[in-house]
């Protein structure tokens, strides 16, 4: 068999391995990350497998590019609202608590390795980002599900601190070998990195998203080609003008992900794949990398550090960052024991093995062991720290089928899938009685294992898995009969008209939106506006019921169909108290 067929067949069997291995993570709870590392250190120089593998450029490579793909689809499936809400924080965590982590670290590795400062700095540097993939891995296995807030933060500090973790190696090898000057020539590093950084994520997002929705494509297997060369495109460019490539990978994801794209579910199964493709492929090339009988000497150092990081240096940081934030001490204890490390750092540890630095192959060592520690002993204990933290929210099941539009052309048209619990408006309600908003429609319920074909007489119970039709502007209207009725409603929402039926019924307005009309609640729309206006009803009359405007928008056979509905009130949200309105005559 010739080497290359050789080669084809062990990358095989080590995928299989790993995928295999990511079944048994689910069923003991250990991070799937520390699966991979060790399918590889059985098949290296020193396991079963032994595979003499000892290429520090091409794991550095390999390593480089895995992450581009997954930073890219950790942005792609950034929620944009989210984004805004925990970005202040998440960014402190990113940048000034990745510095504060490292310098923590440093003091450690200063006191208990007796390393000069700047190679503490550069070992400190190296550990202090996190992996939240490893974190929501765990989570998901385990069935445990966090406070939004703290999940948002978690996953949206992992997505942007790998860029400063970065920034600070680089940085530290840079001062080692002489070709940085301490001050000025590091602030300007870090001001370059991060500036064109940013600049040519947002640019290449923007540009990809214009694209995939205009060139028209005749294969829709193209588009998530597409996508995924815009990820190489980012970084690449990035790199060369001298910014942080990273930085870039992450922000054109997001930018993208933010947009209405063609072939949308398509393009995110292609990310979803080629991330999970590019963690296995990682990890089980680092455990190739990784030497157990160097690991054994460097267990004590590395324990002491993994200590520090774990126990001292992260949770410090954290708490720093958020105390502006306003987040509870419990919410600060869980983040900071969320911070499980990944891959980042090793691949970060391969930098001064490739520079030539004194003493580098000691630093792999210890990090290589650090991180498995953190791993283990974090992602283990982690469900079990969301509940005695009291963190959870209720498990949301699973539906047993899906429902999509798959369209190569830009269609006005969603399918939203909602998972009914007891205290939403909708539970227990005839879809009928529902008063969803003009353009939206049931199309299907799925209780249990059973598929139900949606009638007007179809009572929806709790636990049921709705799919629902609408069109976008609409999105924020029929959340709000899907969800917790304390759930806020879109902000600056005042004086916005929007369309519901003329069957709705006044009463299901104050059940749903929280707008009451002094009039009787079995009332149709329609029979209220002919009532105040008087037959016949020409379309575009309005009638105006205290701070609510009804304007008639279809009529057909002297009934009015469709209502357009607005609230001239100052801004601040639907869910505030009732919008009262009284009607004259």
């Amino acid at each position: 068999m010739f080497a290359v067929d050789r080669l084809i067949l062990l990358g095989g069997v080590l995928l299989i391995l790993g995928i295999v291995s990511s079944k048994l993570s689910s069923r003991v709870g250990l991070p799937v990350l520390v699966l991979f590392l060790l399918v590889g250190m059985l098949a290296g120089s020193e396991g079963p497998g032994g595979i003499a593998f000892e290429n520090y450029a091409l794991a550095h490579g390999v390593g480089t590019a895995a992450l581009v793909m997954i930073l890219f689809d950790g942005g792609l499936r950034t929620d944009m609202t989210t984004f805004r809400r925990v970005i202040v924080p998440s960014v402190a965590l990113a940048s000034i608590g990745v510095f504060l982590t490292a310098a923590g670290v440093a003091l450690a590795a200063r006191a208990i390795l007796e390393l000069p400062w700047l190679d503490a700095m550069l070992l400190g540097s190296v550990v202090s980002s996190t992996d939240a993939a490893a974190v929501f891995a765990v989570l998901r296995s385990k069935g445990v599900r966090v406070r939004q807030r703290v999940a948002a933060t978690l996953e949206l500090e992992s997505g942007s601190n790998d860029p400063m973790a970065v920034l600070l190696t680089v940085a530290c090898i840079e001062l080692l070998l002489g070709r940085l000057t301490p001050g000025a020539g590091v602030a300007w590093l870090f001001l370059k990195q991060l500036a064109l950084g940013a600049a040519v994520g947002w640019l290449v997002g923007r540009a990809t998203g214009v694209v995939v929705n205009r060139i028209n494509l005749d294969a829709a297997g193209l588009y998530p080609v597409l996508t995924g060369a815009a990820a190489l495109l980012a970084y690449g460019a990035a790199a060369s003008v001298g910014g942080s490539g990273f930085l870039a990978v992450y922000i054109a994801g997001v930018m993208v992900g933010s947009r209405r794209l063609l072939f949308r579910r398509g393009v995110y199964l292609f990310h979803d794949g080629v991330a999970w493709l590019a963690q296995i492929t990682m990890f089980v090339l680092l455990g190739l990398l990784s030497f157990p009988s160097r690991l054994v000497s460097a267990a004590g150092p590395a324990l002491l550090v993994a200590g520090t990081l774990v126990l001292v240096a992260r949770p410090l940081a954290v708490a720093v960052c958020l105390l502006p934030f306003r987040f509870s001490a419990r919410e600060v204890g869980f983040i900071a024991w969320g911070g499980l490390k990944g891959a980042v750092p090793i691949i970060l540890a391969t930098y001064p093995l490739l520079r030539g630095l004194p003493g580098a192959e000691a630093l792999f060592d210890v990090v290589f062991f650090a991180v498995v520690v953190s791993a283990v002993t974090q992602g283990w204990t982690l469900p079990l720290t969301a509940r005695l933290l009291r963190l959870q929210r209720p498990p949301v099941p699973e539906p047993p089928v899906t429902l999509e539009i798959t369209s190569l052309k830009d269609v006005e048209g969603d399918i939203v899938e909602y998972t009914l619990a007891g205290d939403f408006p909708a539970a227990r309600r005839r879809i009928r009685d529902l008063s969803l908003p003009d353009g939206a429609l049931v199309a299907m319920v799925v209780r249990g294992q059973q598929m139900i074909p949606p009638r007007g007489s179809t009572q929806l119970l709790p636990a049921d898995h709705v799919f629902v039709l609408l069109r976008p502007e609409t999105r924020w209207l029929v959340d709000r009969v899907f969800s917790s009725r304390r759930a806020p409603a879109r902000a600056g929402w005042s004086n916005v008209e929007f369309p519901l039926r003329g069957e709705a019924r006044l009463g299901e307005l104050e059940t749903f939106y929280d707008i009451r009309i002094e009039a009787p609640a079995d009332l149709t729309l329609g029979e209220f506006l002919l009532a105040q206006l008087g037959d016949p009803v020409t379309r575009g009359r309005p009638g105006k019921v205290g701070p609510v405007t009804l304007t008639v928008r279809e009529v057909g056979d002297g009934r009015v169909e469709t209502v357009g509905l607005s609230i001239d009130t100052p801004a601040g949200g639907l869910g505030g108290g009732h919008q009262r309105g009284e009607a004259a005559g």
